[in-house]
């Protein structure tokens, strides 16, 4: 488990980051794959899907397909949240450094970027079926969409889980070829899931968001945020465990989640408001949670 001391600012230099030019730092950064939770939280439920629909040994090259597209569209959203962002990122202690509100990138640079990178996502997206296709297609208005939730919503962390979450939709289909309702439960379980680490992460910028009147799921929550984690964290199980059930009305299978509902729980008992570092590092557990998911998604759909 990462400690609260390897956690770095978001715009440190280190590793091979701090050994590279300085325009090819900045594209790193500006994709942010120097930070590379984004992309595993953005990968999991597509292959939490893949594996629930039994298919994940026969597929397994699907299932790389949708790591890179994770990395690429993951780091395309975020050049585009840049783009849109620069202005409030300017404003805020963790975010000023960044290569678009610091001025060390051009708008137009960053356009380019996000456009190479979409490119990736197309060839993985002619790696799917037709149906597969075009629920993937479907996302793209809800990602546009979601840097602007946070100026019209208190609750932008939900529009965020539409979005991370919609790789399950897409999986299903591109490994079975049709859609079920297991997707569905595993879908808005993540949703669920999301809103829960994506409130975690926006504990850092409490006071921050304040200062530049940015709304989040943490300012509203207020000093129930644990709480509030607690509740959407437990959903999320519930609506994992009746994915599970669809496939296997089975209780034995049930208990595939245990491990992944043991970490959530640690989560969010040693939760500190207050705390950015704890924050951080609990928000970035999330990765071994998906992992744990997955695992539990795999044992059932292969069992079934």
């Amino acid at each position: 488990m990462t400690g609260p001391t390897d956690i770095v600012p978001d715009s440190e230099h280190r590793g091979l980051l701090g050994a590279l030019p300085q325009r090819g730092r900045d594209l790193v950064q500006l994709a942010r794959f120097d930070r590379p939770i984004g992309a595993w939280l953005l990968f999991w439920p597509g292959a939490w899907a893949i594996a629930l629909s039994g298919r994940a040994f026969a597929r397994w090259e699907l299932i790389l397909w949708f790591f890179l597209g994770a990395v690429a569209m993951r780091g395309a959203g975020c050049v585009y949240n840049d783009i849109v962002d620069r202005d409030l990122d300017a404003r805020v202690a963790r975010t000023r450094e960044r290569p678009l509100a610091s001025g060390r990138v051009s708008l137009r640079l960053a356009w380019g970027w996000l456009i190479g990178l979409c490119l990736i996502g197309l060839v993985v997206l002619f790696q799917l079926d037709r149906l597969a296709q075009i629920v993937a297609l479907a996302s793209l208005a809800p990602v546009a969409a979601y840097p602007f939730m946070k100026r019209i919503t208190w609750w932008p962390q939900a529009w965020l889980g539409i979005v991370f979450s919609w790789a399950a939709l897409v999986g299903w289909p591109a490994a079975a070829g049709r859609i079920e309702a297991p997707m569905l439960w595993l879908y808005a379980g993540s949703i669920a899931w999301v809103i829960g680490y994506d409130t975690i992460y926006a504990l850092q910028d409490v006071e921050d968001d304040m200062l530049v009147g940015v709304k989040s799921s943490a300012r509203a929550l207020g000093t129930h945020a644990r709480a509030g984690v607690a509740g959407f964290y437990l959903v999320a199980v519930l609506l994992w465990a009746a994915a599970i059930w669809s496939v296997r009305p089975e209780p034995l299978a049930l208990v595939a989640l245990l491990p992944a509902a043991g970490h959530l729980l640690w989560q969010v008992a040693g939760l500190q408001r207050g705390n950015g570092a704890d924050a951080l590092m609990r928000f970035r557990s999330n990765r071994f949670a998906g992992l744990l998911i997955f695992l539990a998604c795999l044992v059932v759909g292969t069992a079934s």
